[in-house]
């Protein structure tokens, strides 16, 4: 099992942060691409290697992201028609998210399997979520969505801010 850390910058403009291991070392690096259509993030690896990228679909009716693995399709994210409450369907082959992705306080399993678990931490500043990664072959992957997952979120805020 290993344990990672996200924590973003509370007032980047240039949507850069990192991903940490216990011992506060860099393991990934996540750009995103400041005011460029479509918005995308980039994941990176300690030789900055491109691993994931992470793609905000263009002119679409609800917001839809895309997440590519090494390459390969792995996560489809769309925001599903409500009235009240958001809600976001996660489609990934094999693949399901239990618990509240809202407050970042969620398992990810693979076949049943519990691969990888979130939990954000409260007392920080700016957002901070710790995660576990428990089929350490997963990890990309794991990074890979909960970034995604993320950026949904900040989507989503950032609409609700330029709307009210």
């Amino acid at each position: 099992m290993r344990q990672l850390y996200i924590k973003q910058k509370v007032f980047s403009l240039s949507e850069k942060f990192t991903v940490r291991d216990e011992q506060e070392r860099d393991v990934y690096f996540v750009e995103g691409s400041f005011l460029q259509i479509p918005k995308t993030f980039s994941i990176m690896d300690t030789e900055r290697h491109e691993i994931t990228v992470i793609t905000k679909k263009t002119f679409s009716f609800l917001p839809t992201f895309f997440v590519e693995v090494e390459g390969q399709k792995a996560v489809t994210i769309k925001k599903e028609f409500t009235f009240f409450k958001q809600r976001y369907a996660i489609e990934a082959e094999g693949i399901d998210v239990q618990g509240n992705l809202w407050d970042m306080d969620f398992e990810i399993l693979q076949n049943g399997e519990v691969i990888g678990t979130v939990s954000k931490e409260w007392f920080s500043w700016g957002d901070s979520y710790r995660v576990q990664v428990l089929n350490e072959e997963m990890e990309h992957f794991v990074i890979s969505l909960v970034v995604a997952i993320d950026c949904v979120k900040a989507d989503q805020k950032a609409a609700a801010a330029s709307s009210g």
